[in-house]
């Protein structure tokens, strides 16, 4: 069964920080650029940083760049993201998406990707 499961959210105070992790079973997460999206409450869910299927390659939202960083451990088959200096706007359910592209098109179209998993909630104290 082809698989992405989420761990590492949860309730932190502003300024804090959270790494999530996404775990692939099933297939072999090297081969897939990877991706997290995240979804507030009442919103669109959004691209956040994606990375390339070797590693070389890595883009992020204006709203996070020097804030969070992603990073990919393919023996492991887990991406992850350091999320550091947390908002309360950061808060939403964060989700790890995989495409068939190791070299993403284009990476915040949910379009390009064919798995997803179930998505951890990232919770943001002020």
């Amino acid at each position: 069964q082809l698989q992405l499961v989420e761990s590492g959210g949860g309730l932190v105070q502003s300024g804090g920080s959270l790494r999530l992790a996404c775990t692939a079973s099933g297939f072999t997460l090297g081969y897939y650029g990877m991706a997290w999206f995240r979804q507030a409450p009442g919103k669109e869910r959004e691209g956040v940083s994606s990375i390339s299927s070797s590693g070389g390659t890595t883009e992020y939202a204006d709203s996070v760049k020097g804030r969070f960083t992603i990073s990919r451990d393919n023996a492991e088959n887990t991406v992850y993201l350091q999320m550091n200096s947390l908002k309360p706007e950061d808060i939403a359910i964060y989700y790890c998406a995989a495409s068939r592209h190791p070299r993403l098109n284009s990476w915040t179209s949910e379009y390009e990707y064919d798995f997803w998993g179930q998505g951890t909630q990232v919770t943001v104290s002020s």
